[in-house]
């Protein structure tokens, strides 16, 4: 009895991510039942879309009014990709390796001459974001905070001259590994306020919509080999690409089931003299649960679940910004030397997360990962 209970546990959890998919019509989903005592048997039939889960992540032309954006995208926990969003930020105009060096647009000139010649003179007084010490994320493959083997690996953290950052996304310089501007705690507020006059220090319809601040503003600059290993937040997300493009591998919550957690010993690159990198246990820590599966190449045979999972795949492009709700699942790669800005803003702990704890515990206690 118990067994064929767990049973239909399983079933059920494998064939949830299909329903808030809309890939079951709705007899089948409310079990032939009508949606409520009072409901209307010829209630109309929903879409997939109505069934929350897009299949594909839909573009907005303009920004949505905050009644709009909290109706029809965070209420529903909808991704969607906003064009024409930041379009009054001087940050889209200006924004460049050589402005985030000096301050200033590239002119000619006879100093720092590169391949064609060219070259900045600068007569500023202001301080430059170039200048400026920023945390810089270091490891040997371009994996922050990701599995390999048995642990949990996060970055060596190193603190640089921003301008070293750059001299290496522009080949002037090298330095072991892969470099990442990657601080998650407001780094572009606490480590380069010199780029705040190029922005809006929060996005005013989403703000407005979700009654709060940003918790967190960060800044985001790296090499194409800097990957962020499938992880969820819990946070609102709006992602704003100011120069090149990111690509974004998404999977609703509700594809939990597909997705295997497991608990890993945390540990932590660190950058020797010579210029290697030795994995360091972090022996004060916990263990860590994280999701080893690489999207792009998935083992099938350790994860053969994952198989069902259906991802959605976008990508933002200069001068676009993507909502990625809470809780959405996602990994991340970007084009060398992407500058991008986002703002996270904290979730609601409300019965949507109730029901996303509710599905993640039923899937570890029926072993489905």
């Amino acid at each position: 009895m118990a067994d064929a209970a767990l049973d239909a546990v399983r079933r059920e959890l494998r064939e949830f991510p299909a329903a808030a998919r809309g890939a079951r019509n709705l007899v089948h989903v409310t079990g032939g039942r009508p949606l409520s005592d009072r409901a209307c048997v010829a209630a109309p039939f929903p879409s997939p879309l109505e069934l929350s889960v897009p299949l594909a992540v839909p573009y907005l032309d303009k920004p949505p009014g905050p009644l709009h954006f909290y109706r029809d995208w965070v209420c529903p926990s909808r991704p969607c990709i906003i064009r024409n969003a930041l379009q009054h930020w001087p940050a889209l105009q200006k924004w460049s390796l050589p402005y985030l060096r000096w301050g200033l647009p590239w002119v000619e000139c006879g100093r720092c001459s590169g391949a064609s010649g060219l070259g900045l003179n600068v007569h500023s007084s202001r301080a430059t974001a170039g200048s400026a010490e920023v945390s810089v994320a270091v490891t040997p493959d371009g994996y922050a905070d990701a599995v390999r083997g048995d642990r949990f690996v996060m970055p060596a953290e190193r603190r640089l001259p921003l301008s070293c950052v750059l001299d290496v996304l522009e080949g002037r310089a090298q330095h072991p590994g892969v470099l990442y501007v990657q601080k998650q705690c407001s780094n572009l507020l606490t480590e380069l306020p010199q780029l705040l006059p190029d922005l809006e220090p929060h996005v005013p319809w989403a703000s407005e919509a979700l009654g709060k601040m940003p918790d967190a503003v960060n800044f985001w600059l790296g090499e194409a080999a800097a990957v962020t290993s499938l992880h969820k937040d819990h946070y609102e997300n709006l992602y704003c690409v100011i120069s090149g493009e990111k690509h974004f591998l998404l999977h609703p919550p509700s594809d939990r089931p597909f997705i295997p957690y497991e608990l890993y010993t945390p540990a932590s690159y660190q950058l020797t003299e010579e210029g290697s990198f030795k994995m360091v246990d972090e022996e004060t820590m916990e263990k860590v649960p994280w999701i080893p599966l690489d999207p792009l190449a998935p083992d099938l045979a350790q994860y053969p679940s994952y198989s069902q999972a259906q991802a959605l795949h976008c990508t933002v492009q200069t001068g676009e910004m993507l909502y990625l709700p809470a809780l959405w699942f996602h990994h991340v790669q970007q084009s060398h030397g992407c500058m991008a800005v986002n703002f996270w803003y904290d979730m609601e702990y409300d019965l949507k997360y109730s029901y996303f704890q509710l599905l993640d515990s039923l899937t570890k206690a029926s072993g489905l990962n």
